[in-house]
Parts: C-alpha cells; structure tokens; sequence
C-alpha cells in the first residue's frame, strides 16, 4: 500500500487531533499580532480554542476575499508577517493573489503526498506544473527533492522538447495536470517516440474523470490525485488503497455549509475549509470555495487521517480550467471592454480529455470582427484560450449564473 512518510500517518486518530488543537491557540495568538488577523480575530481568545466545537465559533475568511484585502494592504493584506523581502520566492495567482513562500525545505507539505505514490531516491520527476509566477511548480519541486527526487523543471507546454526530455532523462514519475500528461502519451505514440520510463503521475489542477484514469492505466501508469490550493499547499493526496484523498497532516480542516461557518454532518457535501498551523504563515478557517464530503473510517493503507471524496464542484461560481481560476469578476472585465455585448456567461466543459471553455455574449447586430476582438480579450484577461459565441439579446437564461461548469465531478 505504499510507504508511509513518516509515523504521523498511522497514530490514533484522538491523538492527532489532541496535538492538532494544543498547537492551534500559539497559531492563533501568532496570527493576532498581524494587523488583518487582528481585526478578523478581535473578539477571539487564542487560548479557549481549544477544541471543534470552539473552532466552528470563529469567523471564515474566503479566499474570495484576498484580492480586495490585498490591494487595500498590498502585497499580503496585512495577513502575512515581515516584508517581501523576508521571503524566499515572491509569487502572484490568478485573482490575482501574491502569494510568498518559506524558507522551509518543504513549505508546501507536498513530500508526504509524493511519498504516497512510493516515490523517493533516485526517482526523476518530470515537473509540468508552471514556474511561472504561481506557486504550483515550486511546491511539487521542493516536496520531490526533500524525497532525494531529482527533477526536470519542465514546465507545461513546448510538448517536442518534452519528448526530447524524456527520452534523454528518463523519468520515472509526471507531476501535473492530467491534460498535459495525455498530450504527451498521445504525441509520443503518434511519433514513435519510447516514453515507458513514466511509471507513475501525480496530478492536480484539473479534472480527472475515471475515463482518463483508467486510459492512464492501460498506458502502464499509475497515477495519484493529490487536491492543493496555492495558499495551502497539498490539503489532500490519493494513496495506493484508492478509497479517497488522504488529509495532509499539520492542518486542520472542516468542512462547513456554503455561505456559513457551520460544520456539516459526516458524509454531507460542504465548502472545504483550511486551517494551516504555521506561526510564521498563519492561516484560520480559510473557504478555498471547493465542494467536498467526508468519507467515513480510516484508509486502508493504514493511514488514520480522516478521508474525502475530492473535488466535487464550487461553492460559489469561480470554477478552475487547466490548473487556472476564472472567476465571474472576469467575465465582467471582459464585457466592460467590449460595450456592444450585454449578458455573458462563461461555459466550461471537456472536449476529448481536456478542459475548454467558451464565453457566450448578447449582442444585437455585432460588427465584423467583434467575436475575434472578445476572444482576444478572454485569452488576455484569463490567460487561457477559449471560444467565443455571440447571441440575441435574450437569449442567455435570467438567473444570474456567470460561469456555467458543465463537467461531471471526477
């Protein structure tokens, strides 16, 4: 059932939740002292939470909410402690969220979930998560070479010089989004190109519907969901038994009905939300806007954290397309720079295995042109391609939906 990281991952569940909430109320007294968590937290007394039940009590901070606290404060919103400078690595997330990183060796807790998977020395990590800008690349390299993984900064796209890569290197395990790694199956059997080293993949960031999964294991793959967020690192992380994600440890996580701070009862669907037990990088009740539910007992792999179904949709309308965020706030820039459209609404589906999105707008005798001019704008202000549909005004249904995420939850 693959190896287990360290002894964390098979102590009695009441002792970890013991250890857990002994640690919060430093956590919590740490965050106090910034002048954000200040203000959210004034009425809290770090040292009476002590338990769920006084947990629940306090406030959510939504990751929706980041972006305007950050430019009221920037860079950090006045969340995180120090300057930039303090940091080892400065990063921005579609929202955009400015996002630092530690000088931990593994700030990101991606090494447990790795290991899942019976990754370690001498393994070599094809790494096609972006190094651009946002944090994911950077989380997936350091958990691999805390493991003694040595790893190919790859990055996504340029799928030639991948194959060349892989062919040169001969890595053994594909951290990325599912898409891509498809892509380079495809393209490597279309050109003859010998990519058997690929043993194992460890994806995230895009849906992965058991077609795909099970395509994976018939090219001689097995390959490990792993559920991450750019603020929290990996929050979950598939393991061998294949009975759910895996909490990762050092975080406590709830699991609240959408809009409220309220735990739902075990196994109801619920707004996925993060407590992150780092003094240098607090971070309380924090709604990453996913949907997930609670699977009941321990996996059988012998880790006793509790398990989750994985990503099951939104709570609200933001919706993630290849690894990136689009958000309704979005699809309004986008309209506001075109004044001949009025309604939009951003559509997400798959084609093939791969996620594509295409923006319909109302617009009553559009000009030559228009469409091509609203598709540049969706590929500028997303930083994703997309297809653009222009209708009759009254058209588009009356209620309110801004993205329309049409995919089946994996």
């Amino acid at each position: 059932m693959g190896r287990h990281y360290d002894r964390l991952e098979t102590r009695a569940p009441a002792r970890r939740e013991a250890d857990l909430f002994r640690r919060l109320p430093l956590v919590l007294a740490a965050a106090k002292r910034l002048p954000a968590w200040r203000k959210h937290l004034r009425d809290v007394d770090p040292e009476a939470v002590t338990d769920r039940a006084a947990l629940a009590r306090l406030p959510v901070l939504r990751k929706s909410d980041l972006p305007a606290a950050q430019r009221a404060k920037p860079p950090f919103g006045g969340l995180m402690p120090g300057r930039p400078s303090d940091y080892r690595r400065l990063m921005m997330s579609p929202g955009p969220i400015f996002e630092p990183e530690g000088h931990d060796d593994d700030p990101w807790r991606v090494a447990r979930a790795l290991a899942a998977t019976g990754a370690g020395w001498r393994d070599i990590v094809l790494n096609t998560f972006s190094y651009h800008l946002t944090p994911g690349a950077w989380c997936f390299d350091a958990g691999a070479r805390v493991l003694g993984c040595a790893v190919i900064p790859a990055g996504p796209g340029n799928s030639d010089a991948q194959l060349d890569l892989i062919a040169a290197y001969r890595p053994t395990l594909y951290a990325g989004v599912p898409d891509f790694l498809k892509i380079l199956l495809d393209l490597g059997a279309a050109r003859g190109r010998d990519l058997s080293s690929l043993k194992r993949a460890v994806v995230s960031g895009a849906a992965f519907p058991p077609s795909l999964q099970a395509e994976f294991r018939a090219r001689g793959i097995d390959a490990y969901q792993c559920y991450a967020t750019a603020e929290c690192g990996i929050i979950a992380y598939e393991t061998p038994a294949r009975d759910g994600l895996v909490l990762n440890e050092d975080i406590i996580v709830e699991i609240l009905r959408p809009g409220t701070g309220q735990p739902v009862a075990e196994g109801e669907l619920g707004e996925i939300t993060v407590t992150i037990l780092d003094p240098k990088k607090p971070l309380i009740r924090f709604a990453v806007g996913d949907l997930t539910a609670a699977l009941p007992g321990p996996s059988l792999c012998g880790r006793t954290n509790q398990r989750i179904r994985g990503w099951l949709g939104r709570a609200d309308q933001s919706a993630k397309v290849k690894g990136m965020f689009v958000r309704p706030e979005q699809v309004a820039a986008v309209a506001a720079r075109h004044p001949e459209l009025d309604r939009c609404r951003l559509v997400v589906t798959r084609v093939g295995e791969a996620d594509a999105m295409c923006l319909r707008a109302e617009a009553n005798a559009p000009g030559a042109g228009l469409a091509e001019a609203v598709k540049a704008s969706v590929r500028d202000v997303f930083k994703l391609s997309g297809t653009v549909e222009l209708v009759a005004r009254g058209t588009l249904p009356n209620d309110g939906k801004v993205i329309d995420d049409t995919r089946a939850p994996g």
